[in-house]
């Protein structure tokens, strides 16, 4: 049974971002490991981060996810070693590519090839963490320094000024069999939405194996599973599992195209074929109600801890038997903050 260590999970913000400071600096005196941002097509996962580093002491800063398309591989570098250094070493550094709505539409990027993408993406981050020479790398997707067609031919490799960990953390959001053999074969931890602790061996194990037999013998000992979870706290279970579903609802039915949704494959993978299709269905034909209404209790306990405190205890037990060392709380509130706490930590 693995330790389990406590996050924050932030999110992106809407129309106009708040941070929750108090909520976030009494999580850091209290021991919680993490706190995590993201983006989408709005608010940037970094800028808050660096305000949070400024009002906290111990606990690590970690990105969920910085969108790769969004930035060379040479920015992120200079973006994690920047913000390491300013907050003590409290940088953790989590990638993902975002989907081809996002990386087409709005960074206006191809999509393209994303593992391989995200291979050379890692290594020339690396690369430029560990500083041992300037910078070179000829790949199929980027040319360091580059020489195209248009090039002016004054491009020369570079080190970093500035002197980064060459150890800081890499984290990679994955979900797909191939995505998650990839994450734990270069990365150091891994960071999965809509984790299911009871579908762990048969979904995700085979592939976390193969991806640590391609890195040479790597273990779970060497390797952070920062899952993020849903906690709603209440009496009422079927009122909690309610607050979720338009969560699940929104990812499975409407982030993606049919056939290229990732989140409604995964609830595939879970066993949910049926409930999967007639949620993306309803969603995409602007039915959001009965899309909601089609997410089976059954897939909510499966992803999220609801319900009054001895249940969300006796179900926690599913995550602590599981591989996950991380567990970050989606949307935090002073309750659910309380009550993880007292079970945790």
């Amino acid at each position: 049974m693995s330790p389990l260590r406590l996050g924050l999970n932030l999110g992106y913000s809407g129309a106009r971002i708040q941070l929750p400071l108090d909520l976030i600096r009494e999580a850091d005196r209290m021991g919680f490991y993490a706190v995590w941002t993201a983006e989408s097509y709005g608010s940037d996962a970094v800028t808050p981060l660096a305000y949070i580093a400024a009002l906290t002491e111990r606990i690590y800063l970690g990105t969920a996810v910085m969108q790769m398309p969004a930035r060379t591989p040479a920015n992120t570098a200079m973006t994690a070693i920047t913000l390491d250094q300013l907050s003590g070493g409290r940088m953790l550094l989590g990638l993902g590519l975002s989907g081809p709505q996002v990386v087409e539409g709005w960074h206006g990027q191809p999509y393209g090839k994303p593992l391989g993408k995200t291979r050379e993406y890692v290594e020339i981050v690396r690369t430029i963490f560990r500083r041992e020479q300037p910078l070179v790398h000829q790949g199929e997707h980027y040319q360091i320094p580059y020489a195209g067609p248009d090039a002016t031919g004054l491009g020369k490799p570079l080190k970093s000024i500035i002197h980064g960990r060459p150890d800081l953390p890499i984290y990679l959001a994955a979900i797909g069999p191939k995505n998650v053999e990839l994450a734990a074969e270069i990365a150091d931890g891994w960071l999965p939405v809509f984790f299911s602790p009871e579908h762990y061996d048969q979904v995700y194990k085979p592939h976390v194996e193969a991806g640590f037999a391609r890195a040479g013998g790597k273990s779970l000992a060497a390797f952070d599973i920062a899952a993020t979870v849903p906690v709603v706290v209440g009496d009422d279970v079927d009122a909690c599992r309610a607050a979720v579903k338009p969560f699940l609802a929104l990812y499975i039915g409407g982030m993606g195209a049919k056939g290229k949704n990732f989140y409604h494959d995964l609830a595939c993978r879970y066993g949910f074929e049926a409930a999967a299709d007639a949620i993306q269905e309803a969603y995409l034909a602007g039915r959001k109600g009965e899309a909601i209404a089609a997410v089976p209790d059954d897939l909510v306990d499966a992803v999220a801890l609801c319900g009054p405190k001895p249940r969300i205890a006796e179900r926690l037990e599913l995550w602590r038997r599981s591989p996950v060392t991380t567990l970050n709380i989606a949307e935090p509130n002073p309750l659910n903050v309380r009550v993880m706490a007292e079970l945790v930590l």
